[in-house]
């Protein structure tokens, strides 16, 4: 029989002692009313017992009783026996987890929903300058530069922001949100300081070498315009060796031209004024119907008449580059449209065209400096490969970014997305 069953008995038994005395003597409620009483008593002693146990923790010894509360004493002291283990398992996982994150060599840092700093690892205390102190500081209140405040605020933390260390500003960190849980967030930090050095010193090489080569191509295109010049064409072989010379010499400086002009939009400062696009894109549209021998293939569509803030010699490479591209990889006789409009949040270009098109692997890379979409075609397209990456380093420099949507042997559009805040009078 088990301590319930035992417990019910054990009162049948007293209730029918307490009726056969009150049948004998005459007083059965009163001697019912006693037994309740006594019953109640009993039990507030007991829950008494047991709640002055209990708010010491019940680490204390527990008092002897019998029936339903020993088996009540025993089940609390089991589950306080396995809530112990469970505290040592977990205390052993959590020592691991900060070993093994103190080692990281990167910067890692825990962050409540209010910016709050709840751990951090011994990088981030050595690159940030943090202490185990500053548990329960704002983070923004440590780390004051504008951009990673600013970065923080937003919370779009699909990019990463770079900023100088606050312990030493020749330091660059990479830094990086990323949120999970609760409202709870992990920020790590890299230092990139290796990586910018020779970022810095591949810009220089690449520079210089341009600056370089101008003067030797430029020597050598007006020799080949010499020679070409008294040519008599009696030489079939001299004269198609002059024209391969010359065609090659024009690529060289295109590409020339090409890098010198990334270096700058690398390296310069930007020098902005109010650039009226609807006229700009009239312009580039104009002198491409006339450079590519192409008329009445651009169309052209201004649905905005908003002018933005930029560089207008770099829009106008851009811009540029989008049309030419348009026309270059698609058929002669196919329209390449041209679309300038605005949403509630953007002004956009949009360049479109019936060509071959792009494999959906291939669109991640096409920014990439000199890399070109390896396709079987019927005719030779030229190009630098650098076309794309110019695009790309104007649209960042602008706040903007270029959006790619490309079907094989439908079209491409590529579009160039302007926040609303670029527009000016």
């Amino acid at each position: 029989m088990n301590i319930w069953g035992r417990e019910i008995t054990n009162i049948t038994l007293q209730l029918l002692l307490v009726l056969i005395i009150g049948g004998i003597t005459g007083h059965i409620v009163i001697l019912l009313f006693l037994l309740m009483l006594s019953i109640i008593v009993q039990q507030i002693i007991q829950i008494n017992r047991f709640e002055k146990w209990i708010r010491k923790g019940g680490s204390a010894k527990s008092p002897k009783v019998k029936g339903v509360w020993e088996d009540i004493y025993y089940h609390v002291y089991r589950l306080k026996k396995s809530e112990k283990r469970r505290k040592k398992k977990l205390r052993v996982i959590i020592d691991q987890f900060r070993q093994s994150t103190e080692a990281l060599p990167d910067a890692v840092v825990i962050l409540g929903s209010h910016d709050e700093i709840d751990w951090s690892n011994k990088a981030a205390r050595h690159v940030f300058g943090l202490k185990i102190t500053d548990k329960g500081q704002r983070i923004p209140n440590l780390i004051r530069y504008p951009e990673f405040i600013r970065y923080l605020k937003s919370g779009n933390y699909k990019q990463s922001v770079i900023l100088p260390s606050p312990i030493d500003r020749k330091v660059s960190l990479e830094v990086r949100v990323i949120p999970y849980g609760a409202g709870l967030r992990l920020l790590l930090a890299q230092d990139i300081t290796q990586l910018k050095q020779m970022e810095r010193m591949r810009k220089d090489f690449v520079a210089n070498v341009s600056h370089e080569l101008r003067t030797p191509l430029t020597v050598l295109k007006g020799y080949i315009e010499t020679l070409q010049d008294m040519d008599d064409q009696n030489s079939p072989l001299l004269t198609n060796s002059f024209i391969q010379m010359q065609g090659q010499t024009e690529r060289m400086q295109h590409l020339v031209d090409d890098l010198l002009l990334l270096a700058r939009l690398e390296t310069q400062q930007k020098k902005t004024s109010c650039v009226n696009v609807p006229e700009l894109l009239m312009q580039i549209c104009k002198e491409g119907d006339t450079l590519r021998h192409s008329s009445n293939r651009i169309e052209l569509t201004l649905e905005s008449d908003a002018n933005i803030v930029g560089e207008e010699q770099e829009l106008r490479s851009a811009f540029t580059n989008l049309v030419s591209n348009a026309l270059k990889y698609s058929s002669d006789d196919s329209v390449v449209k041209v679309r300038w409009y605005q949403d509630s949040q953007l002004v956009i270009l949009a360049v479109e065209d019936k060509g071959e098109g792009i494999a959906k692997y291939d669109i991640p890379r096409i920014t990439e400096r000199f890399y070109r979409v390896e396709t079987k075609r019927a005719k030779k397209v030229s190009g630098t490969g650098l076309g794309l990456a110019i695009v790309k380093h104007v649209l960042m420099r602008h706040d903007a970014h270029l959006s790619v949507n490309s079907e094989l042997s439908v079209g491409s559009c590529f579009s160039c997305h302007f926040p609303i805040k670029r527009i000016c009078n």
